[in-house]
């Protein structure tokens, strides 16, 4: 072999080494061969296993609907409940001459969408007259009402400064509730619900004081203990809040608010409310440990230990509007502004509660609410004299209201305020912290938002400015309407559209929250099963909003007062349900929630 062809094998070995460590000589490209033929196509593989059945939103449509006491439908459906058993929505019916519930087929509720939603009268329904004579006292009205298994409950209401009773029947699955007795609940029970497994009857006593403030009773919490169908062997706790009495300080801190008129003498009474009196409990969300109840008023939240029966009070703080859209003018446009010093007050209505990782979690629809009292008087001239501040022909004398107008109060020397929140209705119990007079900032009434809180009473999650700016992009000019006429931008300066009503429901996989606009009308839908990621999901309204119309003009659903979601293995058309009572329409309207 020559030296030649010896030194050919060594280049070739040593170009090979390159190669492998990253490192090839670089050489001219070869010619690419020709293609060769295709092969053979090989067997089908196994089929995979099934993915999960993907739920990119929902939606709904409405597939029935009913008018309760149509000559005179205000106020003829606000709470709503749902027996699975036999299909049947229970409604209270407040505009009956006595009070009654009215209970409704639901048996026909199928998939297809009812021909005309706004005056569709598709349900079949009878009339419940509740018990009005009990222990010895006359109930003047139902507020509330409650069904778990065999059991429908109604929280009544007696005259004022006379306690309310939680009325009892029997006999749901066979179709025929039967009135088996009553259990004396607090002053003004407002609402009641059942713990998740039915062992509890829990009551919120509303316990308001009558427009002179000569009876101002304590708010108060009931729980019941049901032991069976024998109400005689039920156990019976009235939860006050006496404790708090030396804590108003504190709880004020928290971001409570207090608006009563201490001090004050209205028609000979002098004002000398006390924490307990003050709290009023609205709402009640429980699970079978624990209750939570708003005290709307008082911008707080009650949370009881329900087996220690222990309070533990939260403020809920303030909403700061500086840095969100706020439409605060009722100039019939829509007129969106950033505001400093403006702050909303939460104080939540309707409440709820879910679990997300084993933790409970609050939803509330941040409604806001003022306190306003009148008394009866012969004329104005006896209004003044007897301490009250205003006279109304209907209403009589006003003895008290913390609703002013921002243009009303006295701001400290260099605290801007814009000219555009002149007409916005505030609370003067808020703002002027070393009670001189001056404010420091205005405090407007609700939140218009809903919002998510964790049990330390922190926020997780706020709709922000979406209520309104979602409506005011849907319907322009005509967003912000009232609930008992279309004339647009008419609740601008006072709460917005109004977010009410609320309920949870499971659609496959996922926690959907429903927040019904009492003011609006419309319907929002979040996605709120992980609430740190909380998204807006539909809007959905069953109104007709051209100027002028009214109640009675086939407007369609004023004021969505109660709503109640029925999972779709408990429905008749075998898909989601939610069954909305609308309290200024009188209709109970039934949604059919599609996914898609």
């Amino acid at each position: 072999m020559t030296n030649e062809n010896r030194i050919k094998p060594a280049l070739l070995a040593l170009s090979v080494a390159f190669a492998l460590s990253g490192c090839a000589l670089e050489g001219d490209d070869g010619l690419q061969g020709q293609p060769g033929p295709q092969g053979e196509q090989g067997p089908q593989g196994d089929q995979g296993p099934a993915g999960d059945d993907a739920v990119k939103g929902i939606t709904m449509k409405v597939v029935a609907r009913t008018i309760l006491n149509p000559e005179d439908p205000e106020g003829a459906a606000e709470i709503v409940q749902y027996h699975p058993q036999t299909l049947t929505a229970y409604a209270i019916n407040s505009a009956a001459s006595t009070p009654t519930i009215a209970m409704i087929d639901m048996t026909t509720v199928s998939n297809e969408q009812v021909t005309n939603p706004l005056t569709a009268d598709t349900l079949n329904s009878t009339s419940m007259p509740l018990e009005t004579e009990v222990n010895g006292k006359t109930l003047v009205g139902a507020n509330s009402i409650a069904v778990h298994g065999d059991w429908l409950v109604v929280a009544m209401e007696a005259s004022h400064g006379v306690r309310g009773e939680v009325l009892f029947y029997n006999g749901l699955n066979e179709g025929s509730p039967d009135y088996v007795g009553a259990i004396e609940a607090g002053f003004l029970p407002d609402m009641v619900t059942f713990t998740p497994d039915g062992s509890k009857v829990i009551v919120a006593n509303e316990g308001e004081p009558n427009g002179d403030f000569s009876e101002d009773p304590e708010g108060s919490v009931t729980v019941i203990e049901l032991v069976g169908s024998d109400l005689s062997a039920a156990s019976v706790t009235e939860l006050g809040f006496q404790a708090f009495n030396d804590q108003k300080e504190a709880l004020s801190a928290m971001g409570m608010h207090f608006p009563t008129p201490n001090g004050r003498t209205i028609n000979g009474n002098t004002v000398d409310s006390s924490v307990a009196q003050d709290l009023e409990p609205e709402y009640i969300t429980a699970t079978n440990d624990m209750a939570y109840v708003t005290l709307q008023e008082n911008n707080g939240l009650a949370m009881i230990n329900l087996n220690d029966l222990s309070i533990r009070i939260q403020g809920l703080g303030f909403k700061d509007w500086s840095r969100l859209q706020i439409d605060a003018m009722e100039d019939g446009t829509v007129s969106f502004g950033q505001y400093q010093n403006l702050y909303g007050v939460y104080m939540p209505d309707s409440i709820a509660s879910y679990q997300w990782k084993g933790a409970d979690f609050l939803v509330t629809a941040n409604e806001g609410d003022a306190r306003e009292y009148f008394f009866e008087v012969a004329d104005e001239a006896e209004c003044i004299t007897a301490g009250g501040v205003d006279y109304d022909e209907d209403d009589g004398c006003l003895s008290y209201t913390d609703e002013v107008k921002v243009e009303d109060l006295i701001f400290e020397p260099g605290v801007e305020i814009s000219a555009d929140l002149s007409d916005l209705r505030v609370t003067q119990a808020l703002g002027d912290a070393d009670g001189n007079g001056e404010y420091s900032a205005a405090y407007a009434y609700g939140a218009r938002s809903f919002t998510i809180w964790d049990t330390n009473g922190l926020v997780v999650f706020d709709s922000g400015d979406d209520i309104e700016r979602i409506t005011a992009s849907v319907h322009g000019d005509a967003f912000n309407n009232n609930d008992d006429e279309n004339e647009g931008d008419s609740r601008s300066e006072n709460k917005g559209a109004e977010p009410e009503a609320l309920t949870l429901g499971m659609v496959g996989e996922r926690t959907y929250a429903f927040v019904g606009l009492e003011r609006m009308g419309g319907i929002m839908i979040y996605d709120i099963t992980n609430p740190y990621d909380a998204q807006f999901v539909d809007y959905l309204i069953n109104r007709d909003l051209t100027e002028g119309l009214e109640p009675g003009d086939g407007i369609g659903d004023l004021a969505p007062e109660g709503m109640k979601f029925v999972p779709a293995e408990e429905s008749a058309s075998g898909q989601p349900l939610l069954i909305v009572g609308n309290e200024v329409s009188g209709s109970v309207t039934v949604w059919q929630v599609e996914q898609y």
